[in-house]
């Protein structure tokens, strides 16, 4: 089983695009996240779906809009509400992680393996059966 990271864009006109993703795949979709992180001494959120493969593949893909939305419990961001709307309208949980920020990583590819690392640790997303 292949899982791997596919990252949006940080704007609005990405975040729209992965709730269209989501709507459209809305047969597909296998959880919805939201991780936290503090990096620059700015809370930030990143925001992911993680769609079912399909068919007979082995491909589990992650979509992600990574650390580009400014956190706050006390005044949410509209990018935020828009995609934790979409996630309510389609019936789905939204888990709340918080992460490490990925400038800790030298590579972008590191920081994903340590999210997928997470994800299968708390069984969030599957093992590589």
């Amino acid at each position: 089983m292949i899982q791997q990271f596919i990252e949006l864009g940080e704007g609005y006109g990405d975040v729209y695009e992965l709730c269209e993703l989501m709507k459209t795949n809305k047969h597909r979709i296998h959880r919805t996240f939201v991780f936290t992180a503090t990096g620059n001494e700015q809370k930030v959120a990143s925001i992911a779906v993680v769609l079912k493969p399909v068919g007979d593949s082995k491909f589990t893909p992650i979509y992600i809009c990574r650390e580009g939305i400014p956190y706050s419990t006390e005044k949410p961001s509209k990018r935020l509400e828009l995609f934790e709307e979409t996630a309510k309208e389609l019936n789905q949980l939204l888990i709340t992680l918080d992460v490490k920020h990925s400038s800790i990583y030298a590579e972008k590819e590191l920081y994903y393996q340590y999210l997928i690392g997470i994800l299968r640790l708390y069984h969030y997303i599957p093992s590589l059966h």
